[in-house]
């Protein structure tokens, strides 16, 4: 008897595959500490994981802290809710592909001094591995999406005068620049986008084996 192989987006395997070769922006979650910290530990010492908003007094190595740091960047888009001081309300995604955890974006929602003169509204990080595949510029083409949907004309993005990756996402949504800046962490490019007129993103490539 011949058998017949079911439809690819009809059976439980096909389903799965699917899921595996699409990336996803979710909210923070501690279902995917062990993977995230697969992603961190990828990145090495040093200050890096712009997008992830961690700071250098949280503890996510065990369990209890990694939960405790979760809360906070839940915490932080609620417009209601306190905030530290120099800090801004803010809406953190990861990057993620199935399992693993590809990197991050945050959207912060106002601008404050430092923002405007340095970090900008929206700060994205791709873990090394997942670079070169256009997750970045898929991922902030839907933050722009969430930028939109607050009400935001326009949000502020910078990037290292010399991350010419970043630049080139940054140019691909329509950012005009509007300087170079010396600043206490070095010389940045400041790009507005105009949210309101955004309407495309550009599709993350097909994925490549990662760690």
């Amino acid at each position: 008897m011949r058998l017949r192989r079911a439809p690819a987006g009809r059976s439980g395997m096909g389903r799965e595959r699917y899921r595996r070769r699409m990336p996803e922006l979710i909210a923070p979650t501690v279902r995917l500490h062990a993977a995230w910290l697969r992603a961190h530990d990828e990145w090495g010492p040093g200050r890096h994981e712009d997008g992830f908003g961690l700071r250098s007094s949280d503890e996510v190595r065990s369990p209890a802290g990694f939960a405790v740091w979760v809360t906070r960047l839940a915490d932080a888009a609620d417009p209601t809710g306190p905030l530290d001081d120099g800090q801004v309300h803010c809406t953190y995604r990861w990057i993620v592909e199935g399992d693993q955890v590809l990197g991050a974006i945050a959207l912060r929602h106002e601008l404050n001094d430092y923002l405007l003169r340095i970090a900008g509204q929206i700060g994205y990080g791709i873990r090394p591995s997942a670079r070169r595949r256009g997750l970045a510029t898929w991922a902030l083409g839907r933050m722009l999406g969430e930028a939109r949907a607050l009400g935001l004309n326009r949000v502020l993005i910078t990037c290292e005068v010399d991350n010419l990756a970043s630049a080139r996402t940054i140019e691909h949504h329509g950012g005009e620049l509007e300087d170079v800046r010396d600043t206490e962490l070095g010389p940045v490019r400041r790009y507005w986008i105009m949210v309101q007129q955004v309407s495309s993103t550009a599709p993350a490539r097909s994925p490549k084996r990662h760690s």
